[in-house]
């Protein structure tokens, strides 16, 4: 790593620290921006690494969510008495029992999905193209649709978790920094994995998965792996959600495809697909517009994300990144030789 690099990743970092304290009053909105970074980085994973569009990777998050959920509850009741509707009880939550249920129920989460991952993967991925893309899709809405019809984790009137037990702002700050923890983390390992022959694989099935396979790749093993790996960062924020929303549902909520399940899709076109640097900025990018739509524009804002598409699609098929490259090839390390037209 070059010295600027080096400087720049210290800045983001320092950045990432200060930020709640330098904005109290947006840390919410800080946190949520992370979540678009880690959802985007991890749909990246197949959709843009590997060439597998996949649009069902909400099924992870909101998966996550109930899993948490089950994790967090059951450690100290009885799952199907305290979604109940009927039921009249008053159940409290220590503050030992609070953390331990968020801590295994986050691990819980991510471990799960990684198992579904592989699981649905077995199913799917002899899918190609448009056919993977609704494959997966209907997949997150089926779950969704069983989730609100099973009245063991509360049905279609979701779940309640129990408060975060101290102060409210506080409780603000720990969110931002589990968001965060988890995006830093995710950044690091996809900049390492990226750079391993497993990252050389995984683009040489997206650019011609037959004559992978006929070089002697495993092309479903690595197909797999890398969604068990993206589906276990997003069910973990999947978990982190539950617990900093406090009561969510299935549809609305957790199984949201036509929110969250098109934003991770945008934010990844928008910002440029393969590339490491893509989603994230792509992200930011998308969460600023989406911040500021949602609230001067309310009534219109599904019209202005629509014409963002468009725009992106027709004047930045690469996305961001994509389109720098081929302006500023020289602020990526590409060395381009001149033409040398001395003696024309």
């Amino acid at each position: 790593m070059n010295k600027r690099n080096l400087i720049l990743y210290i800045a983001i970092l320092t950045a990432t620290v200060i930020a709640p304290f330098l904005f109290p009053d947006f840390r919410t909105q800080l946190a949520t921006l992370w979540l678009m970074i880690i959802v985007a980085l991890t749909w990246d994973m197949t959709g843009g690494q590997m060439g597998y569009n996949s649009l069902g990777n909400i099924f992870f998050y909101g998966t996550g969510m109930y899993v948490a959920a089950v994790i967090a509850i059951g450690l100290v009741y009885d799952v199907g008495a305290y979604t109940d509707a009927a039921g009249g009880q008053i159940f409290i939550f220590t503050e030992a029992q609070y953390f331990s249920g968020l801590f295994l129920g986050v691990i819980g989460a991510g471990l799960f999905c990684s198992v579904t991952a592989v699981v649905i993967g077995y199913l799917t991925f002899g899918l190609r193209g448009p056919y993977f893309a609704i494959g997966t899709l209907g997949v997150a809405i089926a779950a969704g649709e069983l989730v609100s019809n099973w009245d063991w984790v509360g049905g279609g009137q979701g779940i309640a978790l129990p408060v975060y037990p101290g102060d409210f702002d506080i409780g603000k700050l720990l969110f931002y920094y589990l968001f965060a923890g988890v995006g830093v983390v995710l950044f690091i390992f996809l900049k390492w994995l990226y750079s391993t022959r497993f990252g050389e694989a995984i683009n040489a099935i997206r650019d011609d998965e037959e004559k992978a396979e006929a070089m002697g790749l495993h092309t479903l093993r690595y197909k797999l792996t890398t969604w068990a790996m993206a589906a276990f960062f997003v069910g973990m924020v999947g978990a982190i959600s539950a617990f900093q929303l406090i009561h969510f549902e299935p549809l609305e909520t957790a199984y949201q495809t036509i929110n969250l399940g098109i934003f991770m899709v945008v934010c990844v076109l928008l910002g440029g697909k393969g590339t490491l640097w893509g989603p994230v900025v792509g992200a930011i990018l998308f969460h600023v517009f989406k911040e500021v739509t949602w609230n001067y524009l309310l009534g219109w804002q599904w019209v202005a994300l629509g014409a963002l598409i468009v725009v992106t699609v027709v004047y930045f098929q690469d996305g961001i990144m994509g389109w720098l490259m081929h302006r500023r090839p020289e602020w990526f390390g590409i060395r381009v030789e001149e033409k040398d037209t001395a003696g024309a």
